[in-house]
């Protein structure tokens, strides 16, 4: 049977002819509050197409999919929080490219949007590449957490670049204070914050090139320009002058106590380097916007490198073909399936025909205008390095580095481990 691509308008316009309706199966990693929106807004997709839409949600997604698909049980649509996944089973033949013009419509109508094709295209069966993913549903980390009241009070001003940031630090510094909170410890996972800042590092001193060379190891881990920008992060970090309680307190520290030097009289600490989720963390009772704010952890003027914005998100994959699964990748397409998730909570987008009044939080539409300025947006390379690399020696690597080992030293063992997989 041969697809077709359907419109977001035309896929709503199914709803008229209920003969077309299938049974369509999604599963995600969704549970809880999460999976409600979900529902929200896939029953919106449901009532407009006719189509019989059920959501399924799972904490051992990764695990089950794989189950399920090998098994011949697969659901129609995938919702895969991390593209390795995806691009591995597009790999053995387990996914469906998506149909004709869809990277098309996403060069056009998503900001930074190659980087979106790029990211959903990967190898198939047959060794050539397709698009098989449609990112819906983003996370952005390239923020700075500050204390608005704390900047007023100090004369300090928003940093445009980031030649401004190294300047406000060294300021920061003479009128006596400590600028930066950064904490590494996260029990078993102690070291991933620090993966983050040299993610963030590498797109701001090397291309988009560079970035996806270095997370398939084609370029190596003790690369120079890999190490340049583990050392960009030491210039913060390994600063005893710049971080609360000095360099070697780093690594010790949890990310999730760290931030909280911004809300002390004075202040401990001015600013706070980490993603959308750490609010969570902050003194109860905090309200982001007015008691905390961010701003955009911002490029060097002196590169051409654009904005780039680093972050995660998810990417729906077909698993199961059937014409109800075209339609609903054509559907998220439709402005109406992200503004009703966006009148939610836990939702950013980079499609460029949104509304953002649509936004229920003044804080996401915030971010949102951040994911929207992206030039260039790439994925957590931590998460798409094989797990033994990116959640395993990288970590450690990183603690290590804080720690005072040299950057060489710790990127050539880093790479020892990659090369002991191939």
């Amino acid at each position: 049977m041969r697809y077709v691509l359907m419109s977001g308008a035309a896929a709503l316009a199914l709803g008229a002819g209920m003969a077309s309706a299938e049974q369509l199966t999604v599963f995600g990693p969704w549970l809880g509050p999460d999976q409600e929106n979900a529902e929200t807004m896939l029953a919106g997709f449901a009532a407009a197409s006719g189509h019989d839409v059920r959501y399924v949600g799972s904490d051992s997604f990764e695990q089950q999919i794989l189950v399920d698909t090998e098994a011949g049980s697969a659901p129609n649509i995938a919702v895969f929080p991390q593209p390795g996944l995806a691009a591995d089973m597009a790999s053995r033949g387990f996914l469906t490219p998506l149909v004709d013009g869809t990277g098309d419509w996403i060069r056009e109508n998503y900001a930074a949007g190659q980087s979106w094709v790029d990211l959903g295209t990967y190898a198939g069966a047959d060794g050539s590449d397709a698009l098989y993913g449609f990112f819906y549903k983003i996370d952005v980390k390239s923020l700075v957490w500050y204390v608005p009241e704390n900047f007023e009070d100090a004369g300090y001003e928003v940093p445009d670049t980031m030649e401004d940031l190294k300047a406000l630090t060294d300021q920061i510094v003479a009128d006596g204070g400590t600028p930066w909170c950064i904490g590494l410890g996260s029990g078993g996972a102690t070291g991933w914050p620090a993966t983050d800042w040299v993610e963030d590092m590498m797109l701001r001193t090397q291309s988009p090139a560079d970035y996806d060379a270095w997370v398939t190891n084609e370029l190596p881990f003790d690369d120079p320009k890999v190490i340049a920008a583990i050392e960009e992060f030491g210039y913060f970090a390994r600063n005893d002058d710049y971080v609360v309680g000095g360099a070697a307190t780093v690594a010790s520290t949890d990310f999730r106590d760290s931030p909280k030097g911004l809300f002390g009289a004075p202040p401990a600490c001015y600013m706070h380097r980490q993603a959308s989720f750490i609010p969570a963390f902050f003194p109860e009772g905090t309200v982001v916007g007015e008691d905390a704010d961010f701003f955009y952890f911002p490029a060097y003027a002196s590169k051409d490198l654009g904005t780039p914005v680093l972050g995660a998100g998810t990417v729906w994959g077909i698993t199961n073909e059937n014409q109800a699964a075209h339609d609903l990748i054509a559907y998220l397409q439709d402005p109406a399936a992200h503004e009703a998730w966006m009148a939610l909570k836990g939702f950013l987008t980079p499609h460029k025909g949104v509304n953002p009044d649509a936004f229920s939080d003044p804080t996401l539409r915030k971010m949102n205008e951040i994911l929207l300025g992206a030039t260039t947006f790439r994925f957590d390379g931590s998460d798409l390095m094989p797990g033994a690399v990116g959640a395993g020696t990288f970590w450690t690597g990183m603690v290590d580095y804080a720690g005072g080992k040299d950057a060489t030293a710790v990127a050539a063992e880093i790479q020892a481990s990659w090369d002991a997989l191939k």
